[in-house]
């Protein structure tokens, strides 16, 4: 009677211990990581931090123009834009930027 030898598993990592799901979803964890970082380098050279999670960034949409004030939120490890924020056109910018001085001055008012 010939002996059968059992094939011995061979893993090509250290997860041995780990279920196909588990290395499946730690390799997408990492791959929606590196997005994430990617897609950050891209807008966060764009991006003025006002505050831990309020954001200014000028962007492009439908071929105008747009300063983004926004809040962002925490979704996972992910900074994402949520609705609280406002887009200003270029004119509502300059708009802005031209009533500064009556702003500081009714903030002054207020404040002291």
């Amino acid at each position: 009677m010939p002996k059968h030898k059992s094939k011995a598993y061979v893993s090509d990592s250290d997860d041995s211990d780990i279920s196909d799901d588990e290395k499946a979803a730690k390799k997408r964890k990492l791959e929606k990581k590196k997005k994430q970082a990617e897609r950050e380098e891209d807008e966060g050279s764009d991006m003025i931090q006002l505050s831990n999670k309020r954001y200014v960034s000028v962007r492009e949409f439908k071929g105008k123009c747009l300063i983004d004030i926004r809040e962002y939120y925490d979704a996972g490890g992910e900074l994402k834009p949520g609705k609280k924020g406002i887009s200003l056109t270029t004119d509502q910018w300059r708009r802005l930027k031209e009533s500064m001085d009556d702003i500081d001055e009714k903030i002054t008012d207020l404040v002291g």
